[in-house]
């Protein structure tokens, strides 16, 4: 059977798990046999339905295809899942396709479906893949040499155009790592490499490679949108203050960041540890929602305008400690979905939720957020906690609340695939647009 349009063009948007072959297209099932209702209550917008396909799982973190349709799930701490599913739409096959508790975020696979990518905090690894029989061979090392830090997960991306060069990002190692202005510290950085000349021992992540972007504090998320542009969603500081000012609870924003082309853009400078973004202007004289400000002199900043003149400022942000995870476009990109694992260091707490941000493609061919760069409202609820202000967040992943991390389109049509890594339990959700 041929793609429904909503799947066809997903199938470019999906970045390292695009799927190029042919995938049958499947229900929404209303229920499955042996999946529990979700372990915890959420809430959708109109004109969206929510589903559990599975459960019982450990610590879900990324979501991806291979060309048959079967779902490859990285599950931190435990190794790397395929699940292939039935006529009715329903998980019909689960088992470990890697089990190593070293990988705890990072999953992608090449656009044939003959390699996959996983990390771990401190290396990246590739296997052989077979999707019929669903099974992997040959690991090898891709990149070592990654610090750890209070930011242990380690983004992979493969570049559609390019599927031997692969992007890996490393977050910062402590709230304000004053270090990481310098990228040979390879932290608060996403880097490039050509995989196919991986050395025996891999790559050296702080020597090796070329400098995509820095200055980004832990650029958890990003994916290509239909031009090769890559866009980012970024978790930013806690408990800043300002002129001896608190101003953490609303400040700074999380970030949308235009990351640019993965094959042209190197070296470009994104601000962290020295220059933040506005989310409430309440507390900056003659600033907006998105501008960049100075938390500290340094790094040849010693004021605003330097933080508005030498650093790239996102092209949207979101509210102070939503805790942006991953993102993912839908069919023709006209809209940007973001989840948001949710905030431990704001009262009330917020984030617990999807987010849907509309986008437009431009005369030039480049893809935009709709709304503009100072907007608070460039994005709506789609999928939440019933009262995400009275979430707990006490470590990580415990909480009494869903703690929402991947977020990937289903070739088979069946909607948008959400993960949560609650420790209770991990899961796999669909929100389908009815």
């Amino acid at each position: 059977m041929r793609l429904l349009g909503i799947a066809s063009g997903l199938t470019a948007l999906l970045g390292a798990g695009q799927v190029q072959a042919e995938v049958r297209q499947l229900p929404v099932p209303t229920s499955c046999t042996g999946v529990a209702a979700m372990r915890f209550p959420g809430t959708v917008a109109s004109g969206w339905s929510v589903m559990k396909i599975a459960g019982g799982m450990r610590g879900v973190r990324t979501v991806t295809w291979d060309p048959n349709g079967n779902m490859l799930v990285a599950e931190a701490g435990k190794g790397i899942s395929v699940h292939s599913f039935g006529d009715n739409g329903c998980i019909n096959s689960t088992a470990t396709l890697i089990s190593n508790v070293q990988l705890n975020h990072g999953l992608a696979i090449t656009p044939d479906g003959k390699t996959i990518y996983a990390s771990g905090e401190r290396s990246v690894w590739s296997w052989a893949y077979d999707p019929a029989t669903k099974a992997v061979s040959g690991q090898k090392t891709v990149i070592t040499g990654m610090d750890s830090g209070i930011h242990s997960t380690r983004n992979v991306m493969v570049v559609k155009a390019q599927p031997n060069m692969i992007l890996v990002q490393v977050g910062s190692n402590a709230n304000l790592d004053m270090q990481s202005a310098q990228p040979a510290t390879g932290r608060a950085i996403i880097k490039i490499f050509d995989a196919s000349k991986a050395p025996a021992a891999g790559f050296n992540y702080k020597t090796d490679g070329e400098v995509f972007a820095y200055g980004l504090r832990n650029e958890i998320g990003f994916v290509q949108d239909p031009a090769g542009i890559v866009w980012g969603v970024e978790n930013s500081g806690d408990d800043f203050r300002l002129n001896n000012q608190d101003i953490h609870t609303d400040n700074p924003a999380e970030k949308l960041n235009n990351l640019g082309d993965p094959l042209v853009d190197r070296n470009n400078w994104y601000g962290y540890p020295t220059c933040f973004s506005v989310w409430s202007p309440q507390p900056f004289q003659g600033l907006k929602t998105g501008s960049q400000f100075m938390l500290a002199a340094g790094n040849g900043i010693t004021s605003n305008a330097d933080c508005a003149s030498k650093t790239k400022a996102p092209r949207l942000t979101f509210q102070a400690h939503s805790a942006p995870i991953w993102n993912a476009f839908d069919a023709n990109a006209t809209n940007m979905y973001v989840t948001f694992h949710g905030s431990w260091d704001r009262q009330p707490p917020t984030g617990f939720k999807v987010v849907e941000v509309p986008f437009t493609k431009l005369a030039s061919g480049a893809y935009d957020p709709v709304a503009a760069a100072d907007s608070m409202t460039g994005y709506k609820d789609i999928f939440s906690a019933p009262n995400p202000g009275g979430c707990t967040a006490n470590g990580l992943t415990q909480s009494n609340c869903i703690r929402l991390t991947a977020a990937a389109w289903d070739p088979a049509g069946r909607g948008l695939f959400i993960g949560s890594d609650n420790a209770s339990e991990g899961e796999i959700y669909i929100l389908t647009k009815k």
